[in-house]
């Protein structure tokens, strides 16, 4: 997704200011598979039976991809996700061409855009063409939502779903099916996927603080309830991570004194809820890996008090993304503009390196989707969970992506 160097500098000072232990303790990448490699904490991921580790390494295409690959592989890491807009299948698929036996001990994830069901047949052969690989054990619908036909939320329970997910279960080209989604309707597709059944794993925008009277969470029951394995994602985009780190040392130093990274502490919050198997957290360099490694095997489930303070922390931090958006900015500010998922582009472009990703799904929009000039920001502020400050976050959005 990056377009030229993937490695997010902001994060990277973050790391240098506010994770030097981490730092100081990075090993060099060992050879794998090996003998006495790290283990990370496992989970089960719903009615799949699949044992996966709470952490997943999410890539993206970038010269340092395969050192990434081997030194996550060598600290515990054995999810791996990829997508077809990421670019990162080829250098996946050099990793995995370096030692065949790598392949069986990791769990596989890709992705791709559907216009319909059956185009998933196709979409999945070409993406194991990429990854030059038999089969993968997960293959996602890519960002379900409002970019996709209105008949999409139908998708969950169509019959021609259920035949599609059969055939590709059938061939034994993808062990199991699902989809991802960050759309503000997110609750209406969960809530799909539960009584339609057909669908084992979805991976959904989340967030620690969740509101558990909210209709999201309580789709997020539903789909617990039937067996449907969750993945956390998006748990740690949005805020400044200078900022971030100043407003933990002043809303919950303790954590720092724990020695938990304020990031560490994030992916704590996220994984105490035992809904959710695994964390895809997109992880750019080797300081990364190492903080997020440590997170996962020194995790201790986090009191509600201390989640209540990281939830503080990140709001008083100022961020770019609401992991809890549903949509609610856009319906206060009474405009048709997708706030969230504009504040959510501009995120991708400023603190993910993601810059020619933005820009597509800015220009993707319609005329009208881009128009927020009568839009009530100040009420759309007042409603976010994140309490965004749209005026600023939209102003920079219209000089970077239009």
């Amino acid at each position: 997704m990056a377009e030229n160097d993937p490695i997010s500098t902001d994060r990277r000072e973050f790391l240098k200011a506010g994770s030097a232990a981490a730092l100081a303790g990075m090993q060099a990448p060992a050879a794998e598979p090996q003998e006495k490699a790290v283990v990370l904490p496992t989970r089960v991921l719903g009615r799949t039976g699949e044992k996966v580790t709470i952490l997943n390494l999410g890539t993206f295409r970038g010269s340092g991809l395969g050192r990434i690959l081997r030194h996550a592989y060598a600290q515990g890491v054995r999810c791996i996700d990829t997508a077809d807009t990421y670019k990162s299948e080829p250098g996946i698929a050099d990793w995995l061409d370096s030692n065949p036996a790598l392949r069986k001990t990791v769990f596989l994830v890709t992705k791709d855009h559907p216009k319909t069901p059956k185009d998933l047949i196709a979409q999945l052969d070409k993406r194991l063409a990429t990854l030059r690989t038999d089969y993968v054990d997960l293959f996602l619908i890519h960002g379900i939502g409002g970019e996709y036909p209105a008949s999409s939320l139908d998708w969950p329970k169509s019959k021609e779903m259920k035949d599609t997910v059969e055939a590709i279960k059938k061939s034994g080209k993808a062990r199991f099916v699902g989809f991802s989604c960050h759309d503000g309707r997110r609750a209406e597709y969960l809530e799909a996927a539960a009584e339609g059944k057909i669908f084992d794993v979805v991976m959904i925008q989340n967030t620690a603080w969740l509101d558990k009277n909210t209709r999201l969470n309580k789709a997020i029951d539903r789909c617990h309830a039937a067996g449907i394995g969750l993945i956390s994602m998006k748990q740690l985009a949005g805020p400044d991570p200078n900022a971030f780190l100043a407003q933990v040392a002043k809303k919950a130093p303790d954590l720092i004194e724990r020695g938990i990274t304020p990031y560490g502490a994030l992916l704590h919050a996220i994984w105490t809820d035992e809904r959710f198997a695994t964390a895809c957290v997109s992880m750019q360099n080797t300081a990364q890996v190492n903080e997020n490694t440590r997170a996962a095997q020194s995790f201790e489930p986090m009191k509600s008090a201390d989640i209540g303070r990281l939830r503080d922390a990140f709001i008083a931090s100022a961020p770019s993304l609401c992991p809890d958006c549903d949509g609610r900015c856009s319906l206060a500010a009474g405009t048709k503009a997708p706030l969230g998922d504009i504040t959510r582009y501009l995120t991708y472009y400023e603190r993910h390196g993601a810059r020619s990703e933005a820009r597509n799904r800015f220009s993707s929009l319609s005329l009208e989707a881009r128009d927020w000039t009568d839009a009530d920001l100040a009420a759309a502020r007042e409603a976010c969970p994140s309490k965004l400050d749209f005026a600023a976050l939209l102003d920079r959005a219209k000089d970077s992506l239009a």
